[in-house]
């Protein structure tokens, strides 16, 4: 039977879907992060059917959302995207080492997905951490540098922001050291999927897919690198999305 358990992981308010009979057991383990104004709960669906192939699955949930949003406004959530997202990835290393020392990963094994602000997340994360073995990227941007520029334009047209010029571009700065688009070789032939729909209007799906065409030419195994693009698909993850993100971790998991 599939457990759901809440677990505080270093204070990071947390699901945790795996196998109830090898809770306790070392297991492959993957790390699911959710999308912008969602949190943990909304990916329990994606959780448990990877927990029914045998991994353990933690959905945590990320600064300002689920249980970690207390009085935060749509304004301070959306001026914080960034600040979320290098949040996500320091906390990412926070929740492998608690299950570490608990002895609960099989042999290295730990994977990392995301939707959306996830998928964006997940890219980022991969240019920071060489034990990730691998990685599904659910209509995410592995370009956030441009991503961000191209978001807080788009604001300065609605809005005025409350930040200054100098701000905006230290935040550039800080996103360059994440960016996997000017990192590629830190994918490091590591198995990676990316899925986006063609009709997609928040994250650009040319980011991810253009990432892709240049990323692949640098694999030496091309089945190591996949994009699925979902025709007529805006920005949702499909079933069929669903599908193929579990069948990835099985097969490179």
């Amino acid at each position: 039977m599939i457990g759901i358990i809440k677990e505080n992981v270093n204070s990071i308010p947390s699901l945790v879907v795996v196998d109830s009979n090898k809770k306790k057991e070392a297991l492959p383990m993957i790390t699911y992060f959710h999308g912008f104004t969602s949190a943990k709960e909304h990916n329990l669906d994606i959780a448990f059917l990877l927990a029914e192939k045998g991994f353990r699955v933690v959905l945590p949930d990320s600064k300002m959302h689920g249980e970690r949003d207390t009085t935060t406004s749509i304004i301070q959530r959306t001026i914080g995207f960034w600040d979320i997202v290098m949040q996500n990835v320091k906390e990412l290393s926070e929740i492998r080492d608690y299950y570490e020392q608990k002895k609960l990963i099989l042999d290295g094994r730990f994977g990392v997905a995301g939707t959306s602000m996830g998928g964006i997340t997940t890219s980022a994360a991969l240019t920071q951490y060489p034990w990730i073995k691998t990685a599904a990227v659910l209509m995410g941007s592995p370009r956030i540098t441009t991503f961000a520029k191209q978001l807080i334009n788009n604001y300065k047209k609605v809005m005025d922001l409350p930040v200054t010029d100098v701000m905006i571009e230290n935040l550039y700065v800080q996103l360059e050291h994440y960016d996997l688009s000017t990192q590629i070789e830190k994918l490091n032939q590591r198995p990676v999927l990316f899925w986006h729909g063609d009709k997609d209007q928040v994250v650009p799906f040319d980011h991810s897919y253009s990432f892709y065409e240049e990323a692949r030419k640098l694999y030496d195994k091309q089945e190591n690198i996949k994009f699925i693009k979902e025709i007529n698909c805006d920005h949702k993850v499909s079933r069929h999305a669903i599908l193929e993100t579990i069948k990835w971790f099985e097969q490179h998991l």
